[in-house]
């Protein structure tokens, strides 16, 4: 057994955390032999939920839970820590907007950042799930400076996994015959998901997946717009957002950036745009990456039609925009 590293979640006694915790505390993002201490941070009024959460840790029974710090202080949740889920965020509420939510948790990824800057292990690999997650990621990274700006991340994983979901039930194959489904652009509905650089397998051959479902109005059309509104039929449906699913795509993401991904496959992460694809630089966006050694690379060369322009343009815009909001509140805290 390995020496323990140091993890944190924050939003700790929330909903995303409640399936979350268990999927790193059991092995399935640092490994099967990966000891751990778990360090939740949550707001003073959480913590007797978070009492509760703790005492379930315990009765979990987990052999690569080394300890848990429960804590409301970002100097002792940040730590040490190898590897930091940010989760909690100020969530949208009715009448609210985007430009409240964006201020409230401006503040609140001020703190992280600078609590991340002062006590985290420099090469910490930090996830924002928080919305809206790739602007709270700038925010971040902005507030630490001696963390690399390519440590910090934002989240589009269950965008991704909902795409190739989408995809694998239209052709009737199971989720793994489906590969290199993109994100691009903001976690947000001016989001694009974009099939067609994607392959799947079909009768034990690979095929492009334009090829296998050869109508290009549904993937132009139906299919963008299920993957943009899924989070908002999830919340009809459930009267509660998509906690589960984004507590797998948070795992899915970590495990990747510190496993690897395999050879000819990418993912879709919100990286420190470095100007790919003719995005802006310096905004966090959604591209296809490789990773190797726990760095990850954007994957060039991939065809970008028309129709994709026009989609990366008008999410980058928003990008533009929320960057211009977030700053502008910055600069005035």
């Amino acid at each position: 057994m390995s020496e323990p590293i140091r993890v944190v979640v924050t939003g700790a006694a929330g909903q995303i955390a409640y399936s979350l915790l268990y999927m790193i505390a059991k092995g399935d993002v640092f490994g099967p032999n990966q000891r751990l201490i778990l360090h939740l941070l949550d707001i003073p009024p959480m913590m007797g939920v978070l009492e509760g959460v703790v005492m379930e840790l315990a009765d979990c029974a987990l052999p690569l839970l080394a300890g848990v710090v429960p804590t409301t202080d970002p100097a002792v949740a940040f730590k040490d820590v190898v590897s930091a889920f940010l989760v909690g965020a100020m969530p949208r509420k009715q009448g609210m907007e985007r430009k409240d939510l964006l201020s409230a948790n401006v503040k609140i990824f001020k703190v992280q950042g600078e609590a991340l800057n002062n006590y985290a292990r420099k090469d910490v690999k930090v996830l924002v799930v928080g919305n809206p997650a790739n602007t709270n990621a700038l925010v971040c990274s902005h507030y630490a400076p001696s963390i690399p700006k390519e440590n910090f991340t934002a989240m589009t994983r269950l965008d991704q996994n909902r795409a190739q979901a989408q995809i694998a039930a239209r052709l009737g194959v199971g989720i793994a015959h489906v590969k290199n489904v993109i994100i691009w652009g903001n976690h947000s509905s001016t989001q694009y998901p974009d099939a067609k650089n994607a392959t799947v397998e079909l009768a034990g051959a690979q095929k492009s997946v334009v090829e296998a479902i050869a109508n290009n109005d549904y993937l132009n059309g139906e299919f963008v717009e299920t993957v943009q509104k899924r989070g908002a039929s999830v919340i009809a449906a459930r009267k509660m957002s998509s906690a589960m699913s984004a507590a797998k795509a948070a795992s899915d993401h970590m495990r990747d950036w510190f496993a690897g991904t395999k050879d000819g496959e990418y993912v879709s992460m919100g990286v420190v745009s470095d100007g790919s694809y003719g995005t802006p630089k310096d905004i966090v966006f959604s591209f296809p990456v490789q990773i190797q050694n726990g760095q990850w690379k954007i994957v060039q060369g991939l065809s970008v039609d028309d129709f994709a322009r026009g989609k990366l343009d008008a999410t980058a815009k928003e990008l533009l925009e929320e960057k211009e909001e977030a700053m502008s509140v910055c600069a005035s805290d």
